[in-house]
């Protein structure tokens, strides 16, 4: 079994996960303000991703410009990775290739500590793709511990690039907002994505 396998109930069920779904788990967390290049990019190409409705222009088009501006926030100190192999655990089904990892490390050539993992859901909805965010949300926190990585939390955004859903994984409580956040609230998109990357969510 690989990430995109996984369904929630299936991972909930094999890695033994405590549950907690609640709306605006992320709501108090204060919003950053886009760069304006940021804003001119995503009026134009917002509508033709959603347009083309694909992964492969959603990613591109919308999640990568916003994980570009986040990488810009924190001046360049963390680094984000795209389409990458992140097999960690073979025998548990924790292989595969992730759409996004966002590391704390400013090493871009090479992957440490993964701190948020962003999936992009299958057609217009962000729920399908929870179950294989999870999934990664495990792998990372087994990965963080392999490499002697101190970090209490690991965070998962399923999205379609223009809605958003978020979760954090501590121990093996797993919490869901169930709050969809559209991209037309940026700067709460992007208050969160620095909260958790500060470790404050």
């Amino acid at each position: 079994m690989a990430y995109s396998n996984f369904t929630l109930e299936e991972v909930l069920t094999a890695f033994r996960l405590e549950i907690v779904e609640s709306i605006g788990v992320f709501s108090n967390i204060e919003p950053v303000a886009p760069s304006a290049a940021l804003a001119a990019e995503l009026e134009k190409k917002v509508p033709v991703a959603a347009a083309i409705n694909t992964e492969k222009a959603r990613s591109e088009l919308i999640v990568a410009n916003v994980l570009f501006e986040l990488l810009e926030q924190f001046n360049r100190r963390i680094s984000f990775f795209s389409g990458i192999d992140f097999s960690v655990d073979v025998e548990s089904g924790l292989t595969g290739v992730c759409d996004f990892l966002v590391s704390l490390s400013p090493m871009q050539s090479l992957l440490q500590a993964p701190v948020i993992v962003l999936v992009e859901a299958k057609k217009d909805d962000p729920a399908p793709g929870l179950g294989q965010c999870v999934a990664e949300m495990i792998a990372a926190q087994r990965f963080n511990a392999e490499k002697g990585n101190d970090i209490p939390c690991v965070y998962g955004a399923a999205t379609t690039g223009t809605e958003w859903k978020f979760l954090k994984l501590k121990g093996n409580c797993l919490s869901i907002d169930i709050t969809v956040y559209p991209i037309a609230q940026c700067d709460r998109i992007l208050g969160i994505l620095s909260s958790m990357v500060e470790q404050k969510a």
